[in-house]
This record gives C-alpha cells, sequence and structure tokens, in this order.
C-alpha cells in the first residue's frame, strides 16, 4: 500500500534524480491529479492509501516527466494570473514571467474603462483573456499563425465565458486590420535567438512549437515587424505592451520608438531581469509636430 506522503517522497526523488528543475512542486501536481487530491487534502491526511488505479496513473504520469515532458502538457492545463488555461503542444506554456505585461496594462486601463485590445501571436489566449477576464468592459482580437493555436484559445475563452467578447482570427500580425483600431495591443512573440534554441530546457525545445520561439538570427525578426504593424492599427495615446528577451531592452526600445512610439519604457520581471517594453502611440498633434 502506498500513501500520499509516501507517494509524493517517491515521487520527489524520482524527478530530482531526472534532473527536473521543481521536483517538489511537480510531484505534488501531479500526485493530486492521479489522487484527485488538493494539497490541503494531502496535508490533512498524508496517511491515506491511493487505490491501485491511483497508483498506476501517477507511475505514468512520472514516467512521462522524467523524460521532460512540461506538467501543463502532461495535466492539459496551467494557471495563469488569476484563470485556468488548457495547454497542448501545439501552444506556449503560459510562464509566470508574462504576468509582468499585466502589471503593466492594467492600471492604465482601470474596470470602468470601455477599450479594445488585440494580442498578436495569441497561441493559448493566456494574456487576451486574462486582460479581459479583469476588465468586465473591454473586448479583444487574438490573432495567430497557428490554426490549432487559435482552436485552443477558442476552448479557453469558452470555458472561461469570455467568447462573447474574445474574438480569435488565424492570421499573419495586424494583415487585414484597420489602421486605429485598437486601445491596447499586447504581444508575447518569438524572441529566441535561432542559435540559441538548442541550449533552451528539454521541457521548451522539445516538447514547445518552435514557431512560437524562433525569433531568427538575432531573435528580434518578430519585432521588427511588430513595432510598425501595432503602432500602424493602434489608436493616438493607445498602448502598446511586448515580452522581449534577455539583453533585447535596448533593440526593442528603439524598434518601438523609431516606429512611433512616445514614452517608451522597460519593466522587469520578479527576477529583476528586463521582461517588458511598453508606451504609447503618439497622438495627433505630436505627430504633425504641435505637441
Amino acid at each position: 500500500m502506498t500513501t500520499l506522503v509516501a507517494a509524493w517522497t517517491r515521487a520527489k526523488r524520482r524527478l530530482a534524480a531526472a534532473g527536473v528543475e521543481s521536483p517538489v512542486i511537480d510531484a505534488r501536481l501531479l500526485l493530486e491529479a492521479a489522487a484527485g487530491a488538493s494539497r490541503a487534502e494531502i496535508i490533512a491526511d498524508p496517511h491515506r492509501v491511493l487505490t491501485a488505479d491511483q497508483t498506476r496513473i501517477l507511475d505514468g504520469y512520472l514516467a512521462r516527466r522524467e523524460r521532460r515532458e512540461p506538467v501543463s502538457h502532461i495535466l492539459g492545463v496551467k494557471g495563469f494570473w488569476k484563470i485556468m488555461l488548457a495547454v497542448t503542444p501545439d501552444v506556449l506554456t503560459p510562464r509566470p514571467d508574462t504576468e509582468t505585461l499585466l502589471d503593466v496594462v492594467l492600471p492604465i486601463f482601470p474596470p470602468e474603462r470601455r477599450f479594445s485590445v488585440l494580442d498578436l501571436g495569441v497561441g493559448s489566449g493566456a494574456i487576451l483573456l486574462a486582460i479581459l477576464a479583469e476588465r468586465p468592459l473591454a473586448v479583444g482580437l487574438g490573432v495567430d499563425i497557428s490554426e490549432a493555436a487559435i482552436a485552443v484559445a477558442r476552448e479557453n475563452a469558452a470555458n472561461l465565458g469570455l467568447a462573447p467578447r474574445a474574438a480569435l482570427l488565424r492570421g499573419d500580425w495586424t494583415s487585414g486590420l484597420a489602421a486605429d483600431s485598437f486601445d491596447l495591443v499586447v504581444s508575447n512573440p518569438p524572441y529566441v535567438a535561432t542559435g540559441d534554441l538548442a541550449a533552451l530546457a528539454p521541457e521548451v525545445r522539445d516538447h514547445e512549437p518552435r514557431l512560437a520561439l524562433d525569433g531568427g538570427p538575432d531573435g528580434l525578426t518578430a519585432f521588427r515587424a511588430l513595432a510598425s504593424q501595432a503602432l500602424r492599427v493602434l489608436r493616438p495615446g493607445g498602448v502598446f505592451a511586448v515580452e522581449i528577451g534577455a539583453g533585447q531592452r535596448a533593440a526593442v526600445e528603439g524598434l518601438f520608438g523609431d516606429a512611433g512610439g512616445a514614452d517608451v519604457w522597460t519593466t522587469p520581471d520578479l527576477g529583476a531581469r528586463d521582461r517588458v517594453v511598453a508606451g504609447y502611440k503618439k497622438a495627433l498633434g505630436e505627430c504633425l509636430g504641435k505637441g
């Protein structure tokens, strides 16, 4: 017989031996799912015995995690901000670092304000849907070149009850979208330099879509397109915010500044790494040299 506490201890040891970065947390999450137990239940009733089926399921989960398959793919879900999202190998697993983007934009758009948001490279819908969940008067459009990603985002929008306010479209960045259409443009584009992909953690390198990772030779290919396109579809005075990679602050700030961005700034994540470049589209008077 295997108890919850014994199963957790064994799971932690297996994952640590496999080189998993967070064996304690991952072991707990997999145990919770396999045993149908919450974290509180594991602590309050650690000697509860797992059934044979629960033990078999947990062993299967652990074997997959030992092969460095992400927990989000094993369980099919991942929490982001205050929402839970379905996740598949067709989309990036939402990461806590990306929540920095919400920290930047939400204070600019208070709950009582009506506004429209465009998420370029929407993936699972994490950023767009988290914004809409926090701002009940907002409406949004998510665009992605991957039809499979759009399907995941649609499922998440429906599950969260946000489908009436979230349109999702397969497309190439802002192609076909009218100028001066959105109050906010957000994006977590591919920004890993092609030559750096091989050095990524196996969970990312081997299990996440390369299309959402590969930022070209210097990691900036997507930003070169995004800067001009995001500013084109923003209304004057509108806000843009994009996630960046290590060492990209100056280049991305420059690209958006050259494209017509004003008051461009960068916000670090909780690890003090430059994470989000944001700014405003110049108002009409500034564009005409009157501001």
